[in-house]
C-alpha cells in the first residue's frame, strides 16, 4: 500500500499567520454584513443609526487590520509609508474619538518585509497603550511618531504629553513588544514624567537593508538634466527675484 505524504511549506510559521489573517478578515466581513442587514430591517431610526455606527467602527477596525498585513517576505518595503498608513488607520479607529492629535515624521527607509511588519506591530501596541492609559489633565492631547535613520541604526520613537495613571506594569502587551524587539536585534526604552511619556525602539539594519539604503542615497544624489525650457524659466525666475 503506497502512502502519500504532503509536505508543508513555510516552516517559519508565516503560512499559519496568513491563514489567521484570512480568517479574521472573513469574520469581520461577516459581522459587518450581519449588522448592516439588521440596520436595514429595523423600523426604528435610533436603532438603525446605532447599528450603522457599529458598522463604521468595524470598518475602521478592519482598516487597522488591513494596515497591519505582513508584507511579502524577501522584499524591501517602504517602512515610512507602511507606518504612516498604520498610524492613519489607528488614529481614525482609536485616537480621533479621544481628540488626540497625531504628528508623524519619517526618514526614507526600506526594511525587509517581515521586519517592517514587526515594527508596525510594536507601534500599534504603543499607540493602543496611549489611547487606553494616558491622562492629559486638561492639556490638549498630542502624540508624536518619529522614524529616523542614524547611520545603520533605526530609531522609532512614540511620545505623548500625557502621564500614566500609575506605575507601568509589564503586561502581555509590553512582553510582546519586548519579544518583537529582541527578534529585530534591538533595544526598547521607556520614560515617564508628570506631563510626558516616551518609548524608543532602536535596532540595526540588516546587510540587505544597508544595501537598499545605500542605493536609495545614490539615486537621490544623482543629478538630473534640465531641459532648455526649464533652464530659461529658472533664469527668468532668478532675474525677477533680483529685481
Amino acid at each position: 500500500m503506497r502512502k502519500h505524504v504532503m509536505r508543508l511549506a513555510n516552516h517559519d510559521g508565516s503560512l499559519l499567520l496568513r491563514e489567521l489573517d484570512h480568517r479574521i478578515k472573513n469574520e469581520l466581513t461577516s459581522a459587518i454584513c450581519a449588522i448592516s442587514t439588521k440596520a436595514q430591517q429595523s423600523d426604528s431610526v435610533a436603532v438603525k443609526a446605532a447599528l450603522l455606527d457599529v458598522v463604521d467602527v468595524l470598518h475602521q477596525w478592519a482598516d487597522v487590520h488591513r494596515s497591519l498585513h505582513m508584507p511579502t517576505k524577501g522584499r524591501l518595503i517602504d517602512a515610512a509609508r507602511y507606518l504612516q498608513q498604520l498610524c492613519l488607520s489607528i488614529t481614525k479607529y482609536r485616537l480621533d474619538s479621544l481628540a488626540i492629535r497625531v504628528l508623524f515624521s519619517a526618514h526614507e527607509l526600506r526594511l525587509e518585509g517581515e521586519r517592517c511588519w514587526k515594527l508596525g506591530l510594536i507601534v500599534s501596541e504603543l499607540l493602543t497603550n496611549v489611547a487606553r492609559h494616558a491622562q492629559f489633565d486638561g492639556r490638549n492631547p498630542a502624540l508624536r511618531v518619529e522614524l529616523k535613520l542614524a547611520g545603520c541604526v533605526v530609531n522609532c520613537r512614540v511620545s505623548d504629553n500625557g502621564s500614566a495613571p500609575e506605575p507601568i506594569r509589564r503586561g502581555r502587551g509590553l512582553t510582546i513588544v519586548g519579544d518583537l524587539t529582541t527578534s529585530l536585534g534591538g533595544r526598547f526604552y521607556t520614560t515617564c514624567a508628570a506631563d510626558r511619556s516616551s518609548s524608543l525602539l532602536t535596532f540595526p539594519l540588516t546587510e540587505a537593508e544597508q544595501r537598499g539604503a545605500a542605493a536609495t542615497h545614490v539615486v537621490q544624489l544623482k543629478p538630473r538634466r534640465m531641459r532648455r525650457s526649464q533652464r530659461l524659466q529658472a533664469s527668468r525666475t532668478e532675474d525677477l527675484g533680483a529685481g
